[in-house]
């Protein structure tokens, strides 16, 4: 199995881990009534099955991002550019005056 494919299904799999714990964390400390809603419905497992499915996708998405972000390789240079010596340059900017309104004398500033 080529090594980016195993890459894949491992951080997918570590990603619906996380989701069937979110997921059962949600319904064991009821949070806006889910627990409630998922037991006394008679088709409150399709809702279950429906949040660590949606759930999965996502975490297993995030998962496997960290992962490929992860094996970027490093730069010998230092965090934060390459450490040369910035030197300010003077630019010439011209200013003009606004134009007045119509109907109101121009003020001096």
């Amino acid at each position: 199995m080529p090594k980016l494919i195993r890459l894949y299904i491992v951080n997918v799999a570590i990603g619906f881990g996380i989701a069937v714990a979110f997921v059962a964390g949600l319904l064991w400390l009821d949070v806006a009534g889910l627990r409630h809603l998922v037991l006394q419905s008679p088709m409150g497992w399709v809702a279950a099955i429906m949040m660590v499915m949606v759930n999965g996708v996502v975490f297993g998405g995030v998962q496997f991002a960290i992962a490929v972000m992860r094996m970027a390789e490093s730069t010998q240079q230092p965090p934060g550019g390459t450490g040369a010596r910035l030197v300010p340059v003077p630019v010439l900017a011209k200013a003009s005056a606004r134009p007045a309104l119509p109907g109101r004398p121009r003020s001096s500033r």
